[in-house]
């Protein structure tokens, strides 16, 4: 079974709302919108899912360097995550969220872009639905996807939360514009 002894998680409370980060001994592996005591459940069935062995411990330190730089981010000081990322997903969801990952700061793509870029033009909607099982937002932009007409579709922490993070790198008024 993948993972190390213990999964460590802590709650975060940032700019956008409540974050309650995750991790294992080989890097950030879970990023959920909301706090910690109603977030425990849906980690508990991700990690099963995931057939990750280990025991959930609280533990901000483990987490510590991935809230700084969450609060970089926030306030402006960084564009760029360099984190060491724990991630679980069929070998198309890496794919697709490394894809995520090239997206600069400050800028959007379309679906059909990133399927394009990733060599698979007609993959439109299993973008959407890699992007919607996406386990670290934030981390890995998917918010940064946006319609080929331009229109906000689909977030997982909603599209308030989308918005706002489009607001923090300024790419809002890009697409506005």
């Amino acid at each position: 079974m993948p993972g190390g002894k213990f999964i460590y998680y802590a709650n975060y409370s940032s700019a956008i709302g409540p974050l309650t980060l995750a991790a294992t001994d080989n890097g950030i592996c879970s990023l959920q919108f909301g706090e910690t005591k109603n977030m425990l459940p849906i980690i508990n069935a991700w990690i099963r899912k995931q057939n990750i062995c280990g025991k959930l411990i609280e533990d901000k330190a483990a987490l510590n360097e991935a809230m700084v730089q969450l609060e970089e981010y926030f306030t402006h000081k960084r564009k760029i995550f360099d984190l060491h990322l724990d991630l679980y997903g069929t070998p198309f969801q890496k794919l697709v969220w490394e894809a995520l990952q090239h997206i600069p700061y400050g800028e959007t793509r379309s679906y059909k872009q990133i399927a394009a870029d990733i060599g698979a033009p007609k993959a439109v909607r299993a973008i959407g639905s890699a992007n919607n099982k996406n386990p670290l937002p934030i981390f890995l932009p998917c918010h940064r996807v946006i319609g080929s007409n331009g229109n906000m579709v689909g977030y997982g922490g909603g599209l308030d939360k989308k918005m706002y993070l489009l607001q923090v790198e300024g790419a809002l008024e890009k697409i506005s514009s």
